[in-house]
C-alpha cells in the first residue's frame, strides 16, 4: 500500500449537479471541509433558494474480522474521527464518484454516488467486491438550512421518522421539503445529535466553521447477499425500483458527451423558470450576467449547444432596464436583480454576435422574430449607454465610455469590503472601452448611426491609452472622471484590446508590445496575474479573512479565465498555433485533476506554486479553456 496514492490526504473536491441549481459535493477523502458539502442540497426555486437537507453520513462495515468505519469527519478542535479515509484503496471521478475501500481483513467495498439530472435526487450504492460476509451500516447527518448558513442543535429539530416498506422519511423543519430515503435494507430509529463538526475551508476563509447535525436513525444492509441501494430525494414519486433504471439513464447521458470536460460544462447549464441559465460557479454562486455572457461562448458555442445558447440569450434579452442587463440574481426568490455592472451588457452583445456567426457557419437558421429580438436588445443597450444610464455610465465626446461613482464597483474587478472598494476604476477602464468599441462595431451592422462614434472612439483609444514609454496600455484613463488623470498599473485588462474580442484596437507593433508586457509580468501557467509583482500593491497569496482575501482578489491573484484572451492575442501577434496545446492548454487541463475534479478553479495565488483557490468549479474558467481549445 505504500506505493498507492494517499487518498486519506486528498481534499480534492467532486461535484454532482441536478440541472436545477442543486448538487451534491464533497472531498475524495470523505471529510466535509465546506458548509456546502452535502449529499442532498436542493434549489426550492430553481436555481435559487438552495437548502441543505442531508449534509453527510456515518458509515461502517461489520465483517467476521471486526467493525470498520468507511467514513471520516473532522470535529473541533482538530479531531478526525472515525478512520474511514485510511481505508480508501482507490477513487475514480468518472462517470461519477466511486470509492473502493480495503478493510484490514482483506474485504473490499465499493461505494458510488451520483445525482440524477432534472431531479432533487441522489443515488448511493455499495457492493461487496472481495470477502464472504459483510453488513453495511449508514447513519444520515441532517440539517435543513439555507446553504450559506450553518446549523446548531435546537429543540425545534424534528427527529420523527415515517416508515414504510422500503422507504423512510424525515422532515426536520415544517418549512422545508420532506426527505425521502428509499432503500432495500432495514431501518432502525434511534435519534441523536452529532456536534461540533469543523469545516476547515470556512475556517481558513475567516468565517463561522462549526456545525451540529441531527441523525434520526440507522439503515442496515447485508451486502454479502445483494448491493445496498439508497435513494435520497425530495420527490415522493420516486421509487426504489427506479434505482437501476436511473443508473442506466445517467450512464447513457454522461457517456454521450464528447469528453469529460464537455460533461463538466453541462453541469453549469441549469433551469430557471421555463428556460435555462448558467450557474457562475459551484458551490456558492448563482447565475450572474457577466459570468454568463463570458462563459457561454465556451460552455455553449464551443461545445455545439447552439439551441441552448440561443434560448439563454433570448431569455436575458427580456431583462434589459435603462440599457443595462442584471449583473446577478440574489439567492432568495422574488428579490429584484442587481444592475451593478458596466460590462455585463457589453459582453451580452459580444455573445449574441458570436452566436449568430456560429449558427451561420453551422448552417443553423435563427428565426426572424428571434433575430429581431436580439437586434432590439443590442440597440437598446447601445442607446441606453450612449444617452447615459445608472452609475454615470455614458458615452463621452471622445467616443469612449465613462462609468462609475464612489462606493460602486462596476467592472469585473469588483471586490469590495464594506465601503472599501479594493480596485476603484471610476473613469474609463481599458477593457470596458474594448467591449464598448466592439459593441459599437456589432451594432453598426444594422444601425449605421454607431459608425461615427466607433470611428471617434477607435482614434481616441489609440491616442489616450497607449503609453509609449512603458510599452503597454493604461488600465484607466480619466480616473475619477478627471480629464487626463491616468492609472498606469500593469494589469491584464488591456489584453482585451488585442485578444478575446473580434475587433483589434491597436496596430500589430503596439499589440505585440502589449502581449510582451503581459507575458513578462502577468502570465503564469494557470492564468494571468491581476497586477504586476513589481507593483507595491501586489499581493502574492490569497488567504486569511474576508478583508485580507478580498484585498488580494485583484491585486496579483491569478485568474485562469483570462488565459483565453491572452492566447488569442498571442496568436494574433505571431504566436504559433502548434505550440498552444503544450504551452498553454495542457497546464490548464492538468489542473482539472485537482482541487475541483473535472473543472478549473476561479483563482490561484500570484506567487509560485500558484496554489488554486476560490470557487473550485468556475464557469468562465472552464468555458474559456473549452473555447480556446476547440
Amino acid at each position: 500500500m505504500s506505493s498507492e496514492p494517499r487518498y486519506s490526504d486528498n481534499f480534492a473536491e467532486w461535484l454532482e449537479t441536478d440541472g436545477l441549481g442543486g448538487f451534491a459535493s464533497g472531498t475524495v477523502n470523505g471529510i466535509r471541509t465546506r458548509r456546502y458539502h452535502a449529499l442532498l442540497l436542493t434549489a426550492l426555486t430553481p436555481p435559487t433558494d438552495r437548502v441543505v437537507l442531508v449534509n453527510g453520513f456515518e458509515a461502517w462495515v461489520e465483517t467476521p474480522g471486526g467493525s470498520y468505519p468507511i467514513s471520516s469527519q473532522l470535529y473541533g478542535p482538530e479531531i478526525v474521527h472515525p478512520t474511514g479515509r485510511n481505508r480508501i484503496h482507490s477513487f475514480e471521478s468518472e462517470p461519477w464518484p466511486r470509492w473502493v475501500y480495503l478493510l484490514e481483513d482483506g474485504t473490499q467495498i465499493e461505494q458510488e454516488i451520483f445525482v440524477v439530472r432534472g431531479s432533487a435526487t441522489t443515488v448511493l450504492r455499495w457492493r461487496l467486491l472481495e470477502g464472504s460476509k459483510a453488513t453495511l451500516f449508514f447513519r444520515p447527518l441532517i440539517s435543513g438550512r439555507d446553504f450559506h448558513n450553518l446549523h446548531r442543535e435546537n429543540p425545534n429539530f424534528n427527529f420523527e421518522a415515517l416508515t414504510e416498506t422500503a422507504r423512510v422519511s424525515w422532515q426536520p423543519y415544517e418549512s422545508l421539503p420532506r426527505i425521502f430515503a428509499l432503500h432495500n435494507g432495514e431501518y432502525e430509529h434511534h435519534p441523536d445529535w452529532f456536534r461540533n463538526f469543523v469545516y476547515v475551508a470556512e475556517r481558513d476563509r475567516g468565517l463561522d466553521s462549526q456545525e451540529d447535525l441531527g441523525s434520526p436513525g440507522t439503515l442496515r444492509w447485508d451486502i454479502s447477499k445483494k448491493s445496498a441501494n439508497l435513494i435520497l430525494t425530495t420527490d415522493s414519486k420516486v421509487s426504489l425500483t427506479k434505482a437501476v433504471s436511473l443508473r442506466t439513464r445517467e450512464t447513457k447521458y454522461r457517456t454521450a458527451f464528447e469528453s469529460p470536460l464537455h460533461r463538466s460544462a453541462d453541469q453549469f447549464l441549469v433551469k430557471r423558470g421555463e428556460g435555462q441559465t448558467i450557474i457562475a460557479g459551484y458551490p456558492w454562486f448563482t447565475d450572474w450576467g457577466r459570468d454568463t455572457f463570458i462563459s457561454i461562448r465556451g460552455l455553449g458555442l464551443a461545445t455545439g449547444r447552439f439551441q441552448e445558447t440561443k434560448q439563454i440569450l433570448l431569455d436575458w434579452a427580456g431583462l434589459i432596464s435603462q440599457g443595462m442587463l442584471p449583473n446577478r440574481f440574489l439567492d432568495q426568490p422574488n428579490q429584484e436583480p442587481e444592475y451593478n455592472s458596466v460590462d455585463a451588457s457589453l459582453w451580452y452583445i459580444v455573445a449574441v454576435d458570436e452566436l449568430r456567426t456560429s449558427c451561420k457557419k453551422n448552417s443553423i437558421t435563427i428565426p426572424k422574430k428571434e433575430q429581431q429580438k436580439f437586434e432590439e436588445a443590442i440597440q437598446a443597450i447601445l442607446t441606453g449607454y450612449s444617452k447615459g444610464t445608472r452609475f454615470n455610465i455614458r458615452a463621452d465626446d471622445d467616443g469612449l465610455l465613462a462609468a462609475g461613482q464612489p462606493g460602486a464597483q462596476l467592472t469585473w474587478m469588483d471586490a469590495k469590503v464594506g465601503d472599501w472598494v479594493i480596485t476603484p476604476r471610476i473613469g474609463k477602464p481599458v477593457e470596458v472601452q474594448a467591449l464598448w468599441l466592439n459593441a459599437l462595431k456589432i451594432g453598426s451592422k444594422e444601425d449605421k448611426q454607431w459608425k461615427a462614434m466607433l470611428k471617434v472612439g477607435q482614434t481616441s483609444f489609440r491616442e489616450r491609452f497607449w503609453n509609449e514609454e512603458l510599452g503597454y496600455l493604461y488600465d484607466v484613463v480619466d480616473v475619477d472622471h478627471e480629464k487626463g488623470k491616468v492609472d498606469s498599473s500593469l494589469r491584464p485588462n488591456q489584453i482585451f484590446a488585442v485578444g478575446g474580442l473580434p475587433l483589434i484596437l491597436l496596430d500589430k507593433k503596439e499589440a505585440a508590445k502589449v502581449v510582451q508586457a503581459v507575458e513578462a509580468d502577468l502570465w503564469t501557467p494557470v492564468g494571468l496575474r491581476t497586477l504586476s509583482p513589481h507593483d507595491t500593491h501586489y499581493r502574492g497569496h490569497y488567504r486569511g479573512g474576508v478583508a485580507e482575501r478580498d484585498g488580494a482578489y485583484h491585486q496579483g491573484t491569478v485568474w485562469p479565465w483570462l488565459m483565453g484572451a491572452f492566447v488569442e492575442a498571442w496568436l494574433r501577434v505571431g504566436g504559433k498555433k502548434k505550440e498552444i496545446d503544450k504551452r498553454f492548454l495542457q497546464p490548464l487541463k492538468d489542473l482539472t485533476h485537482c482541487y475541483g475534479l473535472g473543472h478549473l478553479a476561479e483563482i490561484a495565488d500570484g506567487d509560485p506554486p500558484h496554489k488554486l483557490n476560490g470557487c473550485p468549479f468556475q464557469a468562465w474558467s472552464l468555458g474559456e479553456l473549452l473555447r480556446i481549445g476547440k
